[in-house]
């Protein structure tokens, strides 16, 4: 049976500013990831495009024992890390600031630091997979080169008191997220996709909102928000977050918080993330994003095939192999992270 468990309070909320309304929300469904399979999480959550909270995560990783602030200063000492798009810092000095961070005076929020590209010797702290965070069609090699992701697109987010990722918005690409709490407390803001209506698209990003703050709200500067219905929880070490495609998000740490993300890719989001990525490259060349929507359309009805051909007669697709090879249904198919070679990098614009 599948037990759903009490929805942390958040805490150490500021004081709210003159002229700005604490935000009512609602809880994000939670649930012990020891009673809930794959199929059913796929089926209830990511099929269904609904988010939840998954606790009991990930509890064999080295990652969840060794990672701590003082564990990447004492390892990493003056590297060289990216923090952001265009950012970088040494690894020591960041950390300092993070450790100094406050509400009052947040420091930097690290964002844009891929594993397999900057400190793949990270790799070996998160195996065995988590596997309600598997990349799933992203760590197929039918995947053009570009958004082919053997590592699960895993990425290193660390920030301290009050420092928060630069802007609410929902991922690119149409893709799920998953956001696995290793250190610390994080608090995840949510909104629907039908409320993006209410929520101020900048007009040239518009996966990105123009509210700066959707806990202590604005209502003088952004009166549409008041209709949008915000849902909130508190991630803790071992609680992962599913956030599925086109939900508005944001994150704040409420203590030095270090967590790692990754996007997920499948049928279920498969045929807008074909539209977007064709609509961006027919900005540029437009015959390249024919032929780039005419392959994704065929790779993704291949890939139907061998999904499904997995989940409904697994025994005849371990004995052809090929579906598992081109089509990885689970982390149970695939390579764990650290014990493949990386070839490829992030394009980070």
């Amino acid at each position: 049976m599948q037990t759903q468990t009490a929805e942390p309070v958040p805490s150490a909320m500021p004081a709210t500013a003159p002229g700005r309304t604490p935000a009512a929300w609602l809880p994000i469904e939670r649930i012990d990831g020891t009673h809930l399979s794959y199929d059913d999480f796929l089926a209830r959550y990511m099929h269904a495009n609904r988010p939840v909270v998954i606790s009991n995560v990930a509890g064999d990783w080295p990652a969840m024992r060794n990672w701590t602030p003082e564990h990447f200063k004492q390892r990493f000492g003056s590297q060289p890390v990216a923090i952001g798009y265009d950012r970088n810092m040494p690894f020591d000095q960041f950390i300092d600031q993070v450790l100094a961070s406050s509400p009052e005076q947040p420091g930097p929020y690290m964002y844009r630091s891929f594993l397999h590209e900057v400190l793949p010797e990270l790799l070996p702290d998160v195996i065995p997979q988590n596997k309600f965070a598997f990349a799933r069609r992203y760590a197929s090699p039918l995947m053009l080169e570009k958004w082919r992701r053997p590592d699960g697109y895993l990425k290193l987010l660390i920030g301290g008191v009050g420092s928060k990722f630069p802007v609410m918005h929902y991922d690119g690409e149409n893709a799920h997220a998953a956001i696995t709490e290793i250190y610390g407390d994080k608090e995840f803001v949510m909104y629907a996709p039908e409320d993006g209506q209410y929520l101020y698209p900048k007009k040239f990003f518009p996966n990105h909102s123009m509210v700066d703050d959707p806990v202590s709200q604005d209502l003088g500067r952004y009166p549409l928000l008041a209709k949008a219905t915000q849902y909130r929880t508190i991630l803790k070490p071992g609680d992962m977050i599913f956030v599925p495609a086109k939900w508005w998000h944001a994150a704040r740490a409420l203590s030095t918080s270090i967590s790692v993300c990754t996007n997920m890719l499948d049928g279920s989001n498969w045929g807008d993330y074909v539209d977007e990525v064709a609509n961006d490259e027919a900005k540029k060349a437009p015959r390249k994003a024919w032929l780039m929507r005419t392959y994704l359309k065929t790779a993704g009805r291949l890939l139907d095939v061998m999904e499904r051909l997995q989940h409904n007669s697994p025994a005849l697709a371990r004995a052809l192999v090929l579906p598992g090879l081109l089509a990885p249904a689970s982390a149970e198919v695939a390579p764990e992270p650290s014990r493949r070679q990386l070839r490829i990098r992030i394009p980070t614009n």
